[in-house]
């Protein structure tokens, strides 16, 4: 394994955390805050095309996220609706694949239907792709990979334990690369479910930046502090 210092990352990922507290401490609703951050997606996606960064993954709705009140949670799907419709010509622009990630079996056939119109006008696009997190969890990723590998393979575990490479076809981000960098803002300092299995040797950069405040700047920032560590991926430095 090679050093990959200074290399640009291939998939970056982002934790988009703060909406709300943005919101709050303006004295403003919560859903105006994940309308803020809406801006926020887009200058990330075009810094991301800019630099050449080929994947860009978003965790946009998490399956706990349901806990949240039924008003704040309805909010969340209008606005990802009216969103995903919106900025598809932006995505167009900037010759951005779409896909999406995450359990489809509590969503809406409105939301649904906006998103697989999204993933077909956009699928030709070769610039970069984006990948939205909707209503995923890690561990649904997991669990739903394993039961598509026996309904394929057959309950032998052994193979899986010989070759997780195989394994990892199985799951929801299949023929996309790990994570080589993942992204949280609000000063949080966790992955909360996101990718368990896909970010094992991933970087990760937890900036105190809020969401909607985020900004090609701090993306840059992010870059930079990747670009200064030592990949090693549990070897020792002198195995260079």
């Amino acid at each position: 394994m090679h050093d990959e210092t200074g290399k640009m990352p291939r998939h970056v990922s982002i934790i988009m955390d703060g909406n709300g507290r943005w919101a709050l401490s303006r004295g403003l609703e919560r859903n105006l805050g994940h309308r803020q951050g809406v801006e926020a997606v887009r200058e990330a996606t075009e810094f991301a095309v800019e630099k050449g960064i080929s994947y860009l993954s978003l965790f946009v709705f998490s399956e706990e996220n349901w806990g949240r009140p039924k008003r704040e949670t309805d909010a969340l799907m209008s606005l990802m609706v009216h969103s995903i419709h919106s900025e598809t010509p932006t995505l167009m622009k900037n010759n951005v694949r779409c896909i999406f990630i995450g359990d489809r079996t509590h969503l809406k056939p409105d939301v649904l239907e906006r998103m697989d119109r999204c993933v077909e006008q956009t699928s030709k696009n070769t610039a970069m792709t984006l990948i939205l997190a909707v209503n995923y969890s890690g561990k649904w990723d997991i669990l739903q990979a394993v039961n598509r590998y026996i309904e394929n393979e057959g309950s032998n575990f052994d193979k899986i334990d010989k070759n997780p490479e195989a394994f990892s076809r199985y799951l929801s981000t299949e023929g996309i690369p790990d994570p080589d960098l993942m992204i949280r803002t609000s000063g949080e300092m966790r992955i909360s479910n996101f990718m368990l299995w896909q970010m094992a040797y991933t970087e990760l950069y937890f900036t105190p930046v809020l969401w909607p405040d985020f900004r090609k700047p701090d993306f840059e920032t992010a870059l930079n502090a990747y670009f200064n560590r030592k990949r090693r991926f549990g070897k020792i430095e002198e195995s260079y």
